[in-house]
């Protein structure tokens, strides 16, 4: 049975009754064996970024980024679904820090086909149809499995994506460059908590382990109004 587990968090710039929240993050870890087995996982990022209206920017603009779920990134599913969480109002704090993750997403992702990919990416990336990227490794590998050519669009060569600047960089709004986006995902269950007792022979399943991770995504977009957040430091 599909499932999708979206963890969402808000990034806030400020302090104190003024803060203004500037992005939302949802993750949405989607299983569908139904389509091509089990190791078609999918994961989807979306980004809602908010814009700034004040300088003619438009009220947010929306991101995918698309990636293979592996098996050991996240609990599977039958757990997940007896996840009962006692106290829901309660700031989590994630047991293990993992590392940063660059991602190159060098392939873009056909909107109007992307059901042959995944049955929710419609739903999760409706508001951002021009603009779902992902990488050529994982297209290797779904295609391997099966997954139709149709469903990826090509971006300009790694080798001339190199010779564009960063965004940050880039003055002219009509320009293209390479964009950045980073998100942190402060607390997710990752794994599985196994116990030992005098009473059993092999351990057992008593909890769930919780982590923190955090992305860095780079990306080609054919203007540079379609970036407006990446600012040079």
């Amino acid at each position: 049975m599909p499932i999708s587990n979206p963890v969402g968090k808000g990034e806030v710039e400020g302090e104190g009754e003024s803060s203004v929240l500037k992005s939302f993050l949802a993750v949405h870890y989607v299983n569908f064996p139904d389509s091509f087995g089990t190791s078609g996982d999918v994961k989807i990022f979306r980004a809602l970024i908010l814009g700034e209206l004040e300088k003619g920017q438009s009220q947010f603009q929306a991101l995918c980024f698309v990636t293979r779920l592996h098996h050991n990134e996240i609990i599977p599913s039958e757990a997940m679904a007896k996840l009962r969480q006692k106290n829901p109002r309660a700031v989590r704090q994630a047991e293990e820090v993992r590392g940063l993750e660059h991602l190159h997403m060098d392939i873009a992702v056909n909107f109007s086909q992307g059901g042959l990919l995944s049955p929710h990416l419609h739903n999760v990336c409706a508001e951002a149809v021009d603009a779902i990227y992902t990488r050529q490794e994982d297209v290797q590998f779904w295609l391997e499995q099966g997954v139709d050519s149709s469903v990826f669009e090509a971006l300009p060569k790694a080798s001339e994506q190199m010779r564009l600047p960063r965004c940050g960089q880039v003055g002219d709004r009509g320009k293209p460059c390479i964009c950045h986006y980073g998100l942190s995902l402060a607390w997710y269950p990752c794994m599985l908590k196994y116990c030992h007792s005098r009473d059993r022979l092999t351990p057992y399943k008593c909890g769930i382990r919780s982590c923190q991770k955090s992305y860095s995504f780079d990306f080609y977009v054919p203007q540079r109004q379609l970036c407006l957040w990446d600012e040079d430091p």
